[in-house]
């Protein structure tokens, strides 16, 4: 880790979420990476503010996928490393606010996930809601929005990566897949990273499953990908396989070399 910011919090309410020990939303590496990789971990903590009191959930509920997507961080600091790529993260779990929902969207907040209530997200004031969209998802979508502006004005490209892990069995449905490759309008550079995952007949990568890229269910990719008309990709990895050292390092690997291969495969295509 190169470089770490910490983005500043809103004041201008009485209502705070964040106090002032507390970390800021954002954490951002390789702020001056020479790739054209940007990483983003829009679930990469399960932090809860101390103001939260655990959002009413026992510390065991905080470490389930419920809270964040457990081995994402890890996997993508190693990928921003391998490739000299600018990686952002969210410092706050997605039960406070979900960073890859619109805010406007009810399932932005939770009070309910998978099979969890949680009692900390019912019956929010205006003023709850508001402090968590100025404290937590703004600064780091706004963070976002800056880098690529620095980026366009000095003339240089951006790929946008979404990194994320999800669950072996989810509502009962076992998932067999070891990884999965997510896009919406655009497949430009997703179809590249998805043939070059898939050369190694051992593993099982999916296309749009068991997730797709909406702008109803994602926020990352439609606003920061697609509205700019940047290359982008979402990448899925199964916690179970990204939950020790050794599994982030081989999925790490695996990632960054098939990120270099889908960049000059485009551009040979181009």
């Amino acid at each position: 880790m190169t470089s770490v910011a910490a983005m500043p919090r809103s004041t201008d309410r009485a209502y705070r979420l964040l106090e002032d020990d507390e970390p800021g939303a954002v954490e951002e590496v390789h702020g001056h990476g020479t790739s054209a990789f940007l990483i983003a971990v829009d679930h990469a903590s399960a932090r809860i503010p101390r103001r939260l009191a655990n959002l009413g959930l026992p510390a065991s509920e905080l470490q389930r996928h419920i809270a964040w997507d457990i081995g994402a961080l890890a996997v993508a600091r190693r990928v921003a490393s391998a490739l000299g790529a600018t990686l952002v993260s969210q410092n706050y779990s997605r039960l406070v606010i979900d960073c890859n929902r619109n805010p406007q969207v009810a399932s932005s907040i939770p009070v309910m996930s998978e099979y969890t209530p949680i009692p900390g997200n019912a019956d929010l004031s205006s003023e709850q809601v508001a402090a968590r969209r100025s404290e937590v998802f703004q600064p780091y979508h706004r963070r976002i929005r800056e880098l690529i502006d620095e980026r366009t004005q000095a003339g240089r490209p951006t790929i946008l990566v979404a990194q994320h892990s999800m669950t072996r069995v989810f509502k009962g449905v076992a998932r067999e897949m070891h990884a999965a490759i997510l896009y919406n309008r655009d497949r430009r550079f997703a179809r590249w990273v998805l043939q070059h995952l898939r050369r190694d007949p051992t593993l099982q990568i999916a296309d749009n499953q068991p997730y797709f890229v909406s702008d109803e269910t994602d926020y990352t990719i439609p606003q920061h990908g697609e509205a700019r008309g940047l290359l982008h990709v979402e990448i899925e990895v199964r916690q179970d396989l990204v939950a020790d050292e050794a599994g982030q390092a081989q999925w790490a690997q695996r990632i960054a070399q098939a990120l270099r291969d889908a960049e000059r495969s485009l551009a040979g295509a181009s």
